[in-house]
């Protein structure tokens, strides 16, 4: 089967296009000087731009600001996290999660599990007990059929050039990571570094989003396709990740003092605009993204004695800036 918008990235001297981004690129950031080694010698030969560089000759056009009816605003006594949730791959938990935020459900909840190199939860830590739990707003489901995968049709993947040990293919939309199966034209979100997901028990269509995680640990991959995956992280990840770790089972705290309070989640759209998260992403449909996807494979820092010529979908880094606030 054919998957409609795709593309690929390889690696640049392979693409005639890429090349010459990365020409343009490497005029504007200066030679790279010549040196007198075997290793720098061919170092010179496979020299093109760094990540930064990639970065600094970046268009405008090349970025996009967050939307904010779609963005999460989740405050903590440490400071802000901000989420982009993604209803292209799951539009039904992500409408729950904003009914949520709308009527601050999770206002005054708490982080309650902190689990190392895995996830940090939060959510009602009394969600199991009927006579303490925190009803549901009356616009949002308890309930829900899981949204582990999509149809691929429409979507606009930008391939990677590697392969990847869970899925056939890996690679990027609108600034998620995505795994993508040709033969069932399926798509999916996947379980790298700040990715956000919806807690559930065993029944896999029980997930309301009442209860939400973001990935703090290496990329646990097998979970793909088993949670529904509903976001990620673009700003504030260090707070998630910096939380002492819980001493109970599965890393959930054993004393209730040592959870983090949440003082209020709102969508960005509700919030004055000057507290509005001032954000933009790089776009993965661009021929920038496609410079820093090789400078990351092919590392040319003179740091580096053996380039490794490869890169995991996870390792990737998925780029966000901060723009200046508005004149008053």
């Amino acid at each position: 089967m054919h998957c409609q918008h795709s593309r690929s990235i390889v690696p640049h001297r392979a693409s005639p296009v890429l090349g010459l981004a990365l020409v343009a690129i490497a005029a504007h950031a200066g030679a790279v000087p010549a040196t007198a080694t075997a290793t720098a010698t061919v170092r010179t030969e496979k020299s093109h731009a760094t990540m930064q560089q990639v970065l600094a000759a970046s268009k405008p056009s090349d970025w996009r600001a967050l939307d904010p009816a779609q963005t999460l605003v989740m405050t903590l006594p440490q400071g802000r996290v901000v989420i982009e949730l993604a209803p292209t791959f799951a539009p039904r938990h992500v409408a729950n999660i904003e009914a949520l935020a709308r009527a601050h459900f999770f206002d005054g909840l708490t982080i309650n599990r902190v689990q190392d190199d895995f996830v940090t939860q939060w959510g009602d830590a009394d969600s199991d007990i009927p006579a303490k739990a925190r009803p549901l707003p009356a616009d949002a489901r308890a309930a829900m059929p899981d949204e582990y995968q999509r149809s691929a049709i429409g979507l606009d993947f930008t391939r990677l050039p590697d392969g990847d040990v869970y899925a056939p293919q890996a690679g990027f939309v609108d600034g998620f990571p995505v795994g993508r199966d040709p033969r069932t034209n399926t798509a999916w979100l996947l379980h790298c570094y700040g990715m956000v997901g919806v807690g559930r028990d065993d029944p896999p269509d029980n997930g309301s989003g009442a209860e939400l995680y973001a990935v703090i640990g290496q990329a646990p991959r097998q979970l793909d396709r088993n949670i529904t995956v509903v976001g990620r992280v673009v700003q504030g990840m260090h707070l998630l990740a910096a939380l002492p770790r819980g001493g109970g089972d599965l890393g959930f705290y054993r004393d209730p003092a040592h959870r983090t309070r949440i003082l209020s989640v709102r969508l960005a759209g509700e919030l004055p605009l000057a507290d509005r998260p001032r954000l933009e992403v790089l776009r993965t449909d661009t021929a920038t993204f496609a410079a820093l996807v090789e400078a990351r494979r092919d590392r040319s820092e003179s740091w580096f004695v053996r380039p490794a010529g490869r890169i995991s979908v996870c390792n990737v880094p998925l780029p966000v800036r901060v723009t200046p606030a508005p004149k008053p």
